[in-house]
């Protein structure tokens, strides 16, 4: 492979250096590798928790349950895992001189990734998001313009949950230790899908905040990547992501009989080649696959497998590309002709019957309104702490948070850290309590 001295190299890029621990655990030689040990410190942590009780698309279970953010993290970590391991794999054939790098530990980065990549996803999903940054565009969060900087102004008016995650995991809030999460440069990188901060923002979407920026440039700057520039290994984490999030969308669509079982049953049935159908048609019947959930199962796992195998083909592929920094787009937009048709059918079913049907948009408008009244409430308060309701609200919030700093701008990232942490339970009541619609009894 033609290498330019600028191109990214599988040595520097795969570290397992720990952010505010960078002298500490390199030379450790354990079974459980540091990107393990990311894996499990990301598990079996209190935010990751929170994921369970957040909207992924549909509103949180009544009689069905459908996925939130924390089975779709999950999900998503268990095919980046696929997805790290064949890769791994196949590059190891090709670059047997690797062998003692951690070239063989991708599956581990890319799953602990997966499970990071929207933990800083604020409640009601997008709607959440779009409720944050309207606020300072659109509402009253407006006459904080003139006292901020342009970068701060750009974070808060394109208030993104990809940016929010890395801040939960690398920033130093109150009472926590430097480095946040404290893990490895590699994952920390990998979870960085747009390289670059607010202010050179594309459609709403940027990597790090302002007080990450320095982080972020240090991550950047030990693993030799350019300015502007993904590391590898996000394509794998944005892969799975994009794999999960529409093949578990069309099933739970179908439980939800937002789409028919004959819908449903063509989507993935657009994954499986003509030569093969009747094979797959022949497996249905021989395995007593009578219940039409079950047989929709069983074509979202092959839908799943079929993806995962051709974007690790695109991946390995286009490795050089990828090294150079040279490749456009997502490795899904590179699949064979066939698979990327289908796949773009479930997409376009998805806008169409799922995202705007009636209990998903009912969800957005109310927690559109929930994150709304809660910032414009909070926000005012960290500017007026000494008016007597101001001190009630603020006694709410958590001392990790700093809504007393003495800059505006610190203030209310302050706030923002708060909200988006919360669950969508916890917003709907709290916003009752504060609306007086709900009273504890004591």
């Amino acid at each position: 492979m033609h290498k330019n001295i600028h191109d990214m190299n599988w040595e520097q890029l795969l570290s397992n250096k720990r952010l505010g621990q960078e002298h500490k655990y390199q030379n450790r030689i354990e079974e459980r590798t540091e990107f393990k040990r990311d894996y499990d410190r990301l598990i079996f942590s209190a935010p990751f928790r929170r994921l369970q009780n957040k909207t992924q698309v549909f509103p949180l279970p009544g009689r069905i349950f459908v996925h939130n953010r924390l089975t779709h993290s999950l999900e998503v970590a268990s095919v980046g895992r696929s997805l790290g391991d064949d890769s791994a794999r196949r590059l190891l054939e090709r670059h047997p001189e690797l062998i003692h790098t951690h070239l063989s530990e991708i599956g581990d980065i890319v799953s602990a990734a997966c499970l990071a990549h929207d933990m800083g996803n604020p409640p009601f999903g997008h709607s959440g998001e779009r409720a944050i940054a309207t606020f300072f565009t659109e509402g009253p969060g407006l006459e904080y313009k003139s006292v901020l900087t342009r970068d701060e102004w750009a974070d808060l008016t394109h208030f993104d949950g990809n940016a929010n995650a890395f801040r939960l995991l690398t920033h130093k809030f109150k009472g926590r230790r430097e480095g946040g999460f404290v893990l490895t440069y590699s994952t920390l990188a990998s979870i960085i899908k747009y390289p670059f901060p607010a202010h050179k923002a594309t459609k709403q979407k940027f990597g790090f905040f302002q007080d990450e920026a320095d982080t972020y440039h240090k991550i950047a700057e030990e693993l030799g990547l350019t300015e502007g520039v993904r590391h590898p290994l996000v394509y794998l984490v944005e892969a799975a992501d994009d794999i999960c999030y529409e093949i578990m969308d069309i099933e739970d669509a179908h439980k939800l009989k937002i789409l028919t079982f004959e819908e449903t049953r063509n989507l993935l049935m657009g994954f499986v080649p003509e030569d093969k159908r009747a094979d797959v048609e022949n497996r249905i019947i021989q395995e007593c696959i009578d219940d039409k959930n079950e047989q929709i199962v069983y074509l979202r796992s092959f839908a799943i497998g079929t993806l995962e195998h051709e974007c690790v083909r695109v991946f390995v592929d286009n490795e050089e590309d990828i090294l150079a920094g040279t490749f456009k787009g997502a490795l899904i937009d590179h699949c064979r002709p066939e698979i990327l048709a289908a796949y773009k059918k479930c997409v376009k079913a998805s806008y169409a019957k799922i995202y705007h049907s009636k209990d998903v948009v009912d969800i957005e408008l109310a927690g559109y309104k929930i994150i709304r009244t809660l910032i414009e409430l909070f926000t005012d308060a960290a500017m007026h702490p000494d008016r007597a309701y101001s001190g009630l609200l603020l006694n709410r919030v958590s001392s990790q948070y700093d809504v007393y700093s003495p800059d505006t701008y610190t203030r209310i990232m302050a706030v923002l850290d708060y909200v988006s942490g919360m669950t969508d339970v916890f917003a709907l009541d709290l916003f009752r309590k504060i609306n007086g619609e709900s009273i504890p009894i004591i």
